[in-house]
């Protein structure tokens, strides 16, 4: 068992938990913690798709901490209950995977799980060996612990029955299932991504009704897809990372290639990618917000694809990547097909932190007006050191830029 203090415990694993349940769960675990021994700590994923994205990892470097901390973690897979499909967050009734289907995506599992968590003090169990076993009378009796006026609180739930879209019974089966995970493994400790959080709390629930100690629950953020965007308030709006939407880098993927893991982070806007310095980087605060400052988003972006790939391949993977990907996009670099005699300006800022691109545009003579430079960046005309921005209250950082408005018209523009 770890030597480290609860304090200094609750200081570790309370990092990246959601606010809102971490108020709520500090004191129980506090409690847990304080009883000196090994707390169960379990992690369910449900094998939907062959793949682990690194918006799992999120959730998994949780799973590590309390590891390092001398706790025992279990890593479920959820082969029973994926036969049902997860309903959180779906507009209408998932497809049922077949046993063989959800078989062969399980079988992948541990070899990715181990690129974060370490083999040797990780258990891997599925939720087959007790939920195989239960039978009509098991479940009815479970069923009977719950109702389908709390079921109903659930938003997806809600949201479908006020809309007249079909809920299908099984799908209602579904927390109570993961809810006996808990009873099954007698868990301290459950956690999950903060879509899980209904689910977990039917957990807590379940275990009081047959006697035992409700576990602590703890969520963490969801990872926004790589197609993640400002909207038109500023804010970062986007899908969760899923499997089945397409919008992830696999813990699996390549280095390099089309679909590699490294150019797949080159391709994230740059507010997506302090996202994603925040849930994935190893950063601490103060390194970031010092590369905040200090670097250009393009290297800040280059160097979190870089840090990603080397964790789960290796720096040399990682430097052969970043080569790769310049070779093939050769305008990410800024010069090709740049004339020589590119005109430079410098714009003040007027001692703010950055510049709305819109802004640039007009300034060094690219755009005539701000509503033509707006325009020109929805259409998709205007490129920033290669990479087309389409977002027009896109903001430059004090720093120097290639700019393209067009086919041919560019500007070398310092911000100051």
């Amino acid at each position: 068992m770890s030597r480290v203090s609860v304090d200094e415990q609750l200081e570790i694993l309370g990092k990246g938990v959601v606010p809102t349940v971490w108020a709520d769960m500090r004191e129980p675990l506090q409690k847990k913690l304080a009883e000196g021994r090994p707390l169960r700590v379990k992690c369910g994923f449900d094998p939907t798709a062959p793949d682990l994205h690194i918006g799992h990892t999120v959730v998994m470097n949780k799973m590590k901490q309390f590891q390092d901390l001398g706790h025992e973690v279990t890593f479920l897979v959820g082969d029973f209950t994926a036969m049902i499909g997860d309903p959180t967050g779906k507009s209408q009734t998932r497809p049922p995977l077949t046993r063989d289907e959800v078989k062969a995506n399980a079988k992948t599992y541990m070899d990715q799980v181990v690129k974060v968590l370490d083999a040797s003090r990780s258990k891997l169990r599925y939720n087959s060996e007790w939920l195989s076993e239960m039978g009509p009378e098991d479940l009815i009796r479970l069923a009977a612990r719950y109702t389908v006026a709390r079921m109903m609180e659930r938003n997806d739930f809600r949201n479908r029955f006020q809309n007249g879209v079909a809920i299908a019974i099984h799908e209602f089966l579904y927390p109570l299932l993961q809810a006996y995970d808990s009873v099954a493994m007698k868990s301290d400790v459950e956690l999950g991504g903060n879509d899980q959080l209904f689910n977990l709390m039917v957990g807590r629930e379940v275990m009081r009704e047959y006697g035992l100690a409700p576990q602590v629950i703890l969520t963490t953020p969801l990872l926004i897809g790589l197609d993640g965007k400002l909207d038109e308030n500023g804010q970062l709006v986007g899908e969760k990372m899923s499997k089945s939407l397409g919008n992830y880098v696999g813990i699996d993927d390549p280095p390099s290639g089309e679909n590699g893991m490294y150019g797949k982070l080159m391709s994230i806007s740059d507010p997506l990618m302090w996202h994603y310095y925040d849930l994935l980087s190893e950063l601490t605060p103060p390194e970031l917000e010092q590369r905040k400052a200090s670097m250009h988003p393009k290297e800040a972006k280059a160097a979190l694809a870089a840090e990603i790939t080397t964790r789960f391949h290796s720096a040399e993977a990682a430097e052969q990547a970043r080569a790769d990907f310049e070779r093939l996009h050769p305008s990410s670099g800024g010069e090709r097909g740049v004339p020589d005699d590119v005109e430079s300006v410098e714009l003040s800022a007027d001692g703010e932190p950055s510049m709305f691109l819109s802004r640039a545009l007009v300034e060094s003579g690219l755009a005539q007006s701000n509503s033509a430079a707006r325009r020109l960046i929805i259409q998709g005309g205007v490129q920033v050191d290669g990479e087309r921005v389409s977002d027009q209250s896109h903001a430059l950082p004090l720093g120097e830029y290639l700019i393209k408005a067009g086919k041919r018209r560019f500007r070398r523009v310092v911000i100051k």
